[in-house]
């Protein structure tokens, strides 16, 4: 908004050539989200235990937990309001690709809102049934992708790029209409799973998020993308500026998450963020990149798929419990323990989603 504002004045005021810069408006709605994010975090952690918005705690879960049924839910309002303000406040809204991004992250946030509330209203750890919120969400994913077809179809590509080689690319045509979907749902649902333990999905997803703000700006820069030789989707830079805003309002819910938490994220942000990551990484032809990015994402889902399976198969569990930090919990690992060392996992993969660029 405010570069939207300022463009017919640029000439006349040389200091606001500044805002043409994506790398300035990011740092600015970075700076913007997390002042944001800090200064309602108290207010609305306040609201909620006024209002008993208590995370009903699992009767099977680790017996650590218990102490935990106090702590409200729904934190995910704090990352949603901050994200959004910034974005809105720095990004060119004349961008589709923003309003786009915009929308997956509010619908997914919408959807996972109504199961916590569910949830705290019923005093229960179950909400939303799972196949409404699936098809839900499948919703959300298909109008994404319905409206970059109709919106932007000549920026958009229905190509499959594969990070590890140059120029390789597979053509899906209309397929790709499902692949994007699935990675939308899919994201979405993974990041769910792993918000299980204090700080443990949030510190990923700043991680996640500055890898992906970075592919976007590359994605959208002509020379970089053709030096780099990624494809180069027109208008993508600007997402750069969304991530930024996401960065910023997930540190400033850190700072009220961080062990032990003042309050939980809730499916409220889990879905949001994993459906944002999800559509930027379609957008910007990085989904293998997500990923890789996203491994430990990855790793939490395929946790709980092998452990689904092999109970239906065999009649007998793989894990102690599922998703995998569970797992380690049954063992005796303390929980800051399990969310240090799966950080310091998730550096890895960060690193070597970036090695893509030099390796093609």
């Amino acid at each position: 908004m405010i570069y939207n504002v300022a463009v017919p004045y640029i000439k006349e005021l040389s200091a606001l050539n500044v805002l043409r810069y994506i790398t300035f408006r990011t740092a600015a709605a970075f700076v913007t989200s997390l002042a944001i994010a800090l200064i309602i975090g108290p207010v609305i952690i306040k609201k909620l235990k006024i209002g008993r918005a208590k995370q009903p705690i699992r009767d099977d879960g680790p017996a650590s937990h218990k102490t935990k049924g106090g702590t409200p839910t729904m934190g995910g309002a704090i990352i949603l309001l901050a994200c959004i303000a910034g974005t809105i406040l720095w990004s060119d809204l004349k961008n589709v690709f923003i309003w786009m991004v915009l929308f997956v992250t509010f619908g997914c946030g919408l959807i996972g809102f109504s199961d916590d509330y569910l949830k705290v209203m019923r005093r229960h750890s179950k909400g939303l049934p799972g196949r409404y919120k699936f098809w839900l969400q499948v919703f959300v994913a298909l109008v994404f992708f319905a409206s970059i077809q109709i919106l932007a179809p000549s920026e958009f590509s229905m190509k499959l790029m594969f990070p590890f080689l140059k120029n390789a690319c597979l053509d899906l045509g209309w397929w790709y209409a499902l692949l994007a979907i699935f990675i939308v749902v899919g994201a979405s649902n993974a990041v769910n799973l792993t918000d299980g333990l204090d700080g443990l999905a949030i510190g990923p997803t700043i991680m996640v998020t500055g890898c992906l703000g970075i592919m976007a700006y590359l994605a959208g820069h002509a020379v970089f993308a053709k030096y780099l030789q990624i494809y180069y989707v027109p208008g993508a830079g600007e997402l750069a500026i969304f991530c930024g805003a996401l960065v910023g309002a997930s540190v400033g819910f850190l700072w009220f998450n961080a062990p032990p938490a003042e309050i939980f994220m809730g499916d409220t942000g889990a879905l949001a963020i994993g459906g944002a990551l999800g559509s930027i990484s379609t957008i910007t032809k990085n989904e293998i990149v997500l990923a890789i990015a996203g491994g430990l994402f990855v790793v939490e889902t395929l946790s709980v798929i092998i452990q689904v399976a092999s109970f239906k198969l065999r009649g007998k569990r793989v894990f102690l419990m599922a998703p995998i930090h569970h797992h380690f919990e049954k063992k005796g690992w303390q929980e800051p323990k399990i969310v240090i060392r799966f950080w310091i996992i998730s550096v890895v993969f960060i690193l070597c989603s970036l090695l893509t660029l030099k390796i093609r």
